[in-house]
């Protein structure tokens, strides 16, 4: 438990806010009705986390000579945490919530800059709350901003320890989320509450778990499901669905960063509310994000021209993408040439190997940084293929995948991500992989193929930690089987031969290994044996995969 925040706590935050977001993303863009029904609310909001995320990061990582991981006072102080954050945050925010979210934590960091004690939180909640509110040309109730104002508001009754005050927020951001519906008439006859709002509960959620000192990804962010709202929780023909804008509604989503003095914007929102409406204007210190819907995008570039150096335009056309939407990425009615890929995500140098050599792209992964979306989606566009299939090969990269598929659909490319959570399903489906099959089967046939790959890893023990299997102690050997940990040993072809067979027990025919940098000589040859002598029918294969995060990964098909 916390007493005050630090560096630490907050890049913990980010983490958890992150992992919550990921999983909340596609249940928030199926709650996306106002103030276009565009659908892209979860993923805007997951990528501006994602950037405010990789900035905290990077203090940790750049700071001079200091452990990146380390929590030894060596790292950046609260200060320079929560300020990256919010730039962060500001430089890749997203939609009109990914804005109003940004200027919410820039609000925050300005009163934690001075400390992270209770108090300190309850002005910089409330500080957040007036600075989102500042941000929004014509705010409306029933929001984000209703949300953040009713956290604000009761944190700053809440008791004296810091973990009460975030606490309280948390929950009074849930219970004003669900009364949304009663402010907005739009939320109430598509029943649903808002969107942002429901981003808001999980960042909120995230900060009461890193407080209350829960590691990624904690149970208050993540395991408390909302009440449905209404019957079923979601308007019959909402979920999933992108919209184009009612009659009336501008036509276009503009958005931009713009480097400009303080005294130019006054100017600029007036220009810019004059165009059309949704607008919210970010930022502070010559850096803003402007966020607009407009039937003329010229002229709202234009009016950024005119107040600075707009930079990072990005231009939506609404009833384009509501036409992508359900056609894989192509607009409806629209034929064109196919070429097939798939990307493997792999870290180590025998495993891109197989990848290519089975025909895959390879996206060469730091086990250290997991690629955020924008590198899966860029590693995607560099193939130059029309329809791709994704082997992720992590489960932590969902989220990410996610967002950077939704992006891809709207450029057009069709794209299945393929949730395998180990190199060797990953291996299983390119197996099968056939490029001559229609696309929709061959995704079916490389499904399959990995979900009929159990899979299983070694890993040595870091520390002291509970398990699934009891206390470890660092220096153990885990044996995890389906990502969870099922066997404590003490030396690698012990505890290997133990996972063998608990694994060939439920059947199988054939079994990989696959290799790590650390793996021993003679370890292989050793479990091949132990495996035969359990299942003399049982075929072996055993490869090279240099990954630096497990001496030996497992599968069994």
């Amino acid at each position: 438990m916390l007493h005050t925040l630090d560096a630490p706590a907050v890049r913990t935050w980010c983490r958890l806010a992150l992992g919550s977001l990921g999983q909340a993303r596609e249940e928030i863009d199926a709650l996306n009705v106002y103030p276009v029904p565009d659908g892209d609310t979860g993923t805007n909001l997951y990528l501006t986390v994602e950037a405010a995320a990789a900035a905290v990061e990077n203090c940790f990582t750049v700071a001079p000579g200091t452990d990146p991981g380390a929590d030894d006072g060596t790292g950046p102080d609260l200060a320079t945490a929560v300020r990256a954050m919010a730039r962060g945050a500001l430089i890749g925010a997203r939609g009109n919530s990914g804005v109003i979210l940004a200027q919410w934590l820039r609000g925050l960091a300005e009163a934690l800059a001075a400390g992270g004690g209770a108090d300190r939180l309850r002005a910089a909640l409330s500080r957040a709350a007036e600075s989102a509110y500042q941000a929004v040309a014509d705010p409306v109730e029933g929001t984000l901003l209703t949300v953040a104002a009713t956290a604000a508001r009761e944190a700053d009754v809440a008791g004296a320890a810091l973990s009460e005050v975030a606490d309280t927020a948390h929950r009074a951001a849930r219970r004003a989320l669900l009364h949304t519906p009663e402010q907005l008439d739009v939320l109430a006859e598509a029943g649903v509450v808002d969107a942002g709002g429901r981003g808001l509960v999980a960042v909120l959620g995230a900060l009461a778990d890193a407080v209350a000192g829960h590691r990624p990804m904690g149970p208050l962010a993540l395991n408390q499901p909302l009440p449905p709202i209404g019957a079923t929780g979601f308007a019959a023909g909402c979920e999933g669905h992108v919209r184009p804008p009612g009659p009336g509604h501008p036509a276009f989503e503009v958005i931009y960063l713009l480097d400009a003095p303080d005294s130019a914007l006054p100017a600029l929102r007036e220009r810019l509310a004059a165009l059309g409406d949704s607008l919210v204007v970010g930022g502070g210190d010559g850096l803003w994000n402007v966020h607009v819907h407009v039937d003329d995008a010229g002229a709202a570039v234009e009016a950024g021209v005119g107040a600075g150096r707009p930079h990072r335009i990005r231009i939506t056309h609404f009833a384009e993408a509501a036409a992508r939407a359900g056609t894989d990425g192509a607009p409806r009615g629209e034929r064109r040439p196919r070429t097939r890929a798939v990307l493997s995500v792999v870290s180590g140098t025998g495993l891109a190997d197989l990848c290519e050599q089975a025909g895959a792209a390879v996206l060469h992964a730091d086990p250290d940084r997991p690629p955020a979306s924008a590198e899966l989606a860029e590693a995607v566009r560099r193939t130059g293929a029309r329809e791709l299939v994704l082997l992720l090969n992590d489960p932590e990269l969902r989220a990410a995948a996610g967002a950077a598929a939704d992006q891809l659909r709207e450029e057009g490319v069709r794209i299945a991500v393929l949730p395998t959570r180990s190199p060797v399903q990953g291996l299983a489906a390119l197996a099968v992989h056939e490029a001559s099959r229609r696309f929709d089967e061959d995704v079916v046939a490389m499904t399959s193929a990995a979900g009929a790959t159990r899979y299983a890893e070694l890993a040595v023990a870091e520390g002291e930690s509970w398990t699934m299997a009891g206390v470890c102690q660092a220096g153990d050997v885990l044996g995890l089987i389906d990502g969870d940990v099922a066997v404590i040993g003490a030396d690698l072809a012990g505890t290997g031969e133990t996972v063998l067979a608990r694994m060939l027990a439920a059947g199988g025919e054939l079994v990989t290994l696959i290799l790590g940098e650390g793996a021993p000589d003679g370890l292989a040859d050793q479990l091949v044996a132990h495996a035969r002598r359990q299942r003399p029918e049982v075929d072996a294969v055993v490869f090279e995969g240099g990954q630096e995060s497990a001496p030996l990964l497992i599968g069994v098909e």
